[in-house]
């Protein structure tokens, strides 16, 4: 066996020993409460999901995320330690504890939640995998790509989802593979290769850079469910508890009209019954939570409910314009939806 792999094994085992707390399983709240800082995987940059302004502060989908978690659990959406990982280091970083989730926009597949050892916490963006061209190409659909040079992300589903799509339509590629998104933007750009694919959402943040975005076009053929969310570790069910309404709050408070304006004021009492149970003027939701009663309300407030957080990012107040599409509510044509707080 290899050095490294020893050396691997031997620190997962020791986070496992170190962070083993009541009931034989890892208690991360405690351990995220003692350091005093939520350790939030995300994208080393993607326009609208993870990216940071002139400060060096992040923002985006993914961050907004991390700070209504840390907001919850820390009563602070800023005490957040930012971790920016790749399509290769993002599952390592997780399983040896490196961070405490990871909001790295990441699909959730059978493999990764069985054998890779992981708990999904939700569906926070539904996407599917397409192909960003140069209009010069001439090609107006991706089943017209035969032969094509295609930039990939490596460590991700992308690259399967390719080769499938390729071998239905008895047509062959050339790869280019690279690790992250902004080497295959930059490969793109420069013409390393005919075609960059990954997520329509990844396609349209990377669209939004170029000096001259109509030069470039996404083919119509979406080739793959692509159910995006936050994840953890196995064995920690009160974390992805936690993790899992946080992400319910945000949603509700769409559905139920809490915003980041107005939460404060219903905190004291409404006469909604669920809005209550989830706002903490109710009931004792927080306290099977392991946490207070005024959770939720910190999570809502610090970046708004989940149509303030994709407007502001993704939507029609940020620069790729994206539509809502199955990210809108259930109620409104889309297949987002939470369990209701009870």
């Amino acid at each position: 066996m290899k050095l490294n792999a020893i050396v691997g094994i031997l620190t997962t085992l020791c986070v496992s020993i170190t962070v083993l707390a009541a009931d034989g399983y890892a208690s991360t709240l405690d351990h995220v409460r003692a350091a005093g800082t939520l350790r939030c995987g995300i994208n080393p940059g993607l326009p609208g999901f993870s990216h940071t302004d002139d400060t060096g502060r992040w923002s985006g989908f993914e961050a907004a995320y991390c700070r209504a978690l840390a907001a919850a659990v820390l009563g602070d959406p800023d005490k957040v330690s930012f971790v920016t990982l790749t399509g290769k280091t993002r599952f390592p970083a997780l399983a040896s504890g490196e961070v405490d989730i990871l909001s790295r926009n990441t699909t959730w597949t059978f493999s990764r939640d069985v054998d890779l050892g992981f708990t999904f916490v939700g569906i926070n963006y539904y996407d599917g995998q397409g192909f960003l061209g140069h209009r010069e190409l001439g090609v107006e659909s991706a089943t017209e790509l035969d032969g094509a040079s295609i930039c990939i992300q490596t460590g991700t589903t992308t690259e399967l989802n390719l080769a499938d799509f390729f071998r239905v339509n008895g047509i062959t590629y050339e790869p280019v593979p690279l690790e992250t998104n902004a080497e295959a933007r930059a490969a793109y750009k420069a013409e390393r290769c005919d075609v960059y694919t990954t997520d329509v959402s990844g396609l349209a943040a990377t669209k939004s850079t170029f000096d001259d975005p109509d030069a470039h076009m996404i083919y119509p053929e979406i080739i793959s469910k692509e159910p995006l969310g936050p994840l953890v570790r196995h064995g920690d069910d009160q974390w992805a508890d936690i993790g899992r309404w946080v992400l319910n709050a945000l949603i509700t408070a769409e559905e139920l009209g809490v915003t980041q304006t107005n939460v404060m004021e219903l905190a004291k009492g409404t006469d909604h019954p669920e809005i209550n149970r989830m706002l903490g003027s109710e009931g004792s939701l927080g306290e099977m939570l392991g946490l207070d009663s005024q959770w939720a309300v910190r999570a809502i407030a610090a970046e708004g409910n989940y149509a303030e957080i994709f407007e502001k990012n993704l939507g029609a107040g940020s620069p790729l314009d994206l539509p809502r599409g199955l990210s809108a509510l259930y109620s409104e044509g889309g297949a987002l939806y939470s369990p209701p707080f009870r």
